[in-house]
């Protein structure tokens, strides 16, 4: 009875409910597999830790060019690509150029990344299945994502990405920067960077956004390569003749750079170990594994289990790698590797490093059917039948676009909602534009200020979806509804401030501690209030202890002169300006102007008349 009735008639893909499926694999038949493919991973890491130590002394094109013909000796060596298989074609060879350039494009990307950005970042953002960007992708711009939980796992992409962005304190590169801007190595280097001051950002967060462009463009590399292994005979030979190209493309321009630039490189006999490190554990063997477990595990299962090993490995060798003792271990010369502390290990890293782990387990997990059934009879055997609603649940997914749409349109069909939500665009603009100007000015009381109205902002967003929420009917699990949602809405609200009142809290105490340098000439603006704008400031010096100035201050019509004044002569007086003359101009004084320019041109004709007018020493005067 309990062979017939067992788990496995009911089991489905994965263990779980939901139909038939395919037969797993026993987990102790895989075990060896994923060791072997995690031990891979934490050699990746390494490799690319070496990589960017060697970056430091070869130009990146040379850099490239030797990966590629080590990867194409090897795998010419393993794979014969010439003597196994059917003869390519010329319409194929045509086809495999245009791979090796794409791939060669990739490659310039992900190594510039690389030091823009760091290695453990460029792990962080480069080092992601394709199964995962595909599922992020699927869920940001179809409607079919895959549910909530792909959804969730988007999200933490994201905000990995955002905190990268925004919270990573990685600034220390661009302080130690050894080129001025419009002066690099080649002419390949002063283009990428003059692309990224193109966008305004510093060079580590163009860098990741660098490694964001180069990973989409690298899931589609592979997209579209599908189908041309297929032609040419399976995809290790197709690499193998894409490698081979690759360095017939990169061979004229690395002569090119060993002619017309000066090598860093001391001695290139003391590089062999380390570039055969780089070849063999970032290329070599990471792609025949991959390969491998691809065929004995699922690829799901292949992200999942790769994905942890490399981001853990990233983290723990971007906090020891510079350790005197790895520095013994490594086989690079001394003269690559002096004393460096470029690229740290940061808050913003870890916090980036755990939402990736999160959202690559998410995203890389199958799209799970519905779990519970309902008995409709049995079969003719006994064994009992289910219906599994799984696919219903799948097609009430919806993405995040279409949601928020939808969301907007029920925020703007009610009078108080809408209302809230256009105070929620003024606010929010009000919000970044404090932002900015703080961060522009080293403010802490407007960086504290616009985190305040940010929060303020957030608490309008939970409040509006609080809102339509409490709206939605009574289901069989909440058979009471959802209108206690807007009360948890406000407890969350209150976690949030107190969250920002710790982190305000203690950047005070840090700036009482050692206080930062203010750019007080720019706060001006943000310190009167009232005031519209300013012009014609004169300021000049009488002697070693007397400044003088003069201005026009425009301000609202409301306002109390003599507090303008007070005001403005108490800023510049800081500033050392002691003799000061401000003229308040209002609405009302443009508008009596207004009513006297009239007279105003027979004024400036008599006063270029009086100009004209030729004196003697007896007071008379001829025309």
């Amino acid at each position: 009875m309990e062979e017939k009735y067992g788990g496995d008639v009911l089991a489905g893909p994965g263990g779980g409910s939901g139909g038939l499926g395919p037969v797993d694999v026993p987990s102790a038949r895989l075990t060896k597999y994923i060791v072997l493919l995690c031990v891979t991973k934490v050699l990746k890491a390494v490799g690319l830790f070496e990589s960017y130590d060697l970056l430091k002394v070869v130009h990146i094109v040379q850099f490239i060019f030797i990966l590629k013909l080590g990867t194409a000796f090897f795998m010419v060596l393993f794979q014969k690509p010439f003597s196994s298989g059917k003869s390519i074609t010329k319409r194929q060879w045509i086809k495999i150029f245009k791979h090796a350039v794409a791939g060669c494009i990739i490659s310039l990307l992900w190594f510039f990344g690389l030091t823009l950005c760091g290695p453990l970042r460029t792990l962080l953002l480069f080092e992601h299945s394709d199964i995962v960007v595909i599922s992020l992708l699927s869920v940001l711009f179809t409607s079919s994502g895959g549910g909530p939980a792909k959804t969730r796992g988007a999200a933490f992409f994201i905000i990995a990405v955002i905190c990268l962005l925004l919270f990573d304190n990685d600034d220390l590169m661009a302080k130690m920067a050894e080129h001025p801007e419009g002066h690099h190595d080649s002419a390949l280097t002063h283009m990428l960077y003059t692309a990224i001051a193109f966008l305004g950002v510093a060079d580590h967060k163009g860098g990741v956004l660098l490694l964001v462009l180069a990973l989409c463009c690298k899931v589609g590399f592979h997209t579209a390569s599908r189908k041309l292994s297929i032609d040419v005979g399976g995809t290790k030979r197709l690499q193998a003749l894409s490698h081979i190209v690759s360095v017939l493309l990169l061979c004229p321009w690395v002569i090119v750079l060993s002619v017309t630039t000066e090598s860093k490189v001391e001695s290139w006999f003391s590089l062999i170990m380390p570039f055969t490190t780089v070849v063999f554990f970032v290329m070599i063997l990471d792609f025949y594994v991959d390969s491998i477990c691809s065929v004995k595990m699922e690829v799901s299962k292949c992200a999942r289990y790769g994905s942890f090993p490399i981001f853990i490995s990233a983290l723990l060798f971007g906090n020891f790698w510079t350790h005197p003792i790895t520095d013994q271990l490594r086989a690079i010369n001394k003269a690559a590797h002096q004393e460096s502390t470029e690229h740290v290990l940061s808050g913003g890293v870890v916090v980036s490093a755990i939402f990736f782990i999160l959202s690559a387990n998410i995203l890389s997990s199958p799209s799970k059917r519905g779990q519970k059934g309902t008995l409709i009879g049995y079969s003719p055997e006994g064994t009992p039948l289910y219906n599994f609603m799984g696919d219903a649940f799948q097609h009430s997914s919806q993405s995040v676009p279409r949601f928020i749409k939808e969301s907007l349109k029920q925020i703007l069909e009610e009078n108080d909602s809408r209302q809230i939500f256009y105070f929620l665009c003024l606010n929010l603009l009000f919000t970044f534009v404090e932002l900015f100007y703080g961060v522009l000015t080293n403010s802490l009381g407007l960086i504290s200020d616009g985190f305040h109205m940010l929060f303020d902002c957030s608490a309008l967003v939970m409040g509006l979806f609080a809102a339509l929420m409490s709206r939605w009917k009574a289901t069989r699990i909440f058979s009471y509804g959802y209108g206690r949602i807007e009360i948890l809405s406000g407890f969350i609200n209150g976690l949030f401030l107190v969250v920002i009142a710790f982190f305000v809290f203690m950047e005070s105490v840090a700036r009482l501690i050692d206080p930062p340098e203010l750019d007080t000439h720019m706060l001006t603006l943000q310190k009167i209030e009232g005031l519209i704008s300013y012009r014609d400031p004169h300021f000049w010096r009488h002697s070693a202890n007397i400044v003088a100035g003069t201005i026009h201050i425009q301000v609202t019509s409301d306002v109390l002169e003599q507090r303008i004044v007070q005001q403005v002569t108490g800023i510049l007086k800081d500033a050392g300006v002691n003799n000061l003359t401000i003229q308040v101009e209002k609405e009302a004084y443009f508008q009596h102007m207004s009513g006297l320019s009239t007279g105003f041109h027979d004024v400036l004709a008599m006063t270029k008349q009086m100009e004209s007018m030729k004196y003697y020493k007896d007071g008379t005067y001829i025309m």
